[in-house]
């Protein structure tokens, strides 16, 4: 099992998430955000199973600073500027497999740590 981290170093619960897997002892691919941003392919995966709106921090200060707050973009949009912007995603994306989760979520890490 590896499981794939994306997010920056600076967010907490990205840094929570890193934790978490690595105190069970399990490989973790950390992806940092601000070295190298998620690609359209790899947001459009989460983007099928959560919708592309629900990968937007819109309690993030970048989203208030963009003035984004009464926008109406469409879901293509909507990744485009999450990939030229990554501090306006949800953190941390954990990838296993097929398995996809935003933000902290631990109960689902754990159910996949027990299969």
């Amino acid at each position: 099992m590896e499981i794939q981290i994306f997010g920056i170093k600076k967010s907490a619960d990205t840094r929570k998430a890193l934790r978490f897997f690595s105190e069970r002892r399990v490989k973790t691919h950390f992806v940092d955000l601000m070295e190298r941003p998620a690609s359209l392919g790899e947001l459009r995966r989460f983007a099928q199973r959560f919708g592309a709106i629900s990968l937007v921090d819109r309690d993030s200060r970048r989203f208030g600073e963009l003035g984004l707050r009464y926008s109406q973009l469409s879901d293509d949009r909507w990744l485009n500027k999450l990939s030229e912007e990554p501090l306006l995603l949800r953190m941390p994306l954990v990838r296993n497999g097929n398995h996809l989760t935003i933000g902290s979520d631990e109960s689902t890490w754990k159910k996949w740590l027990q299969t």
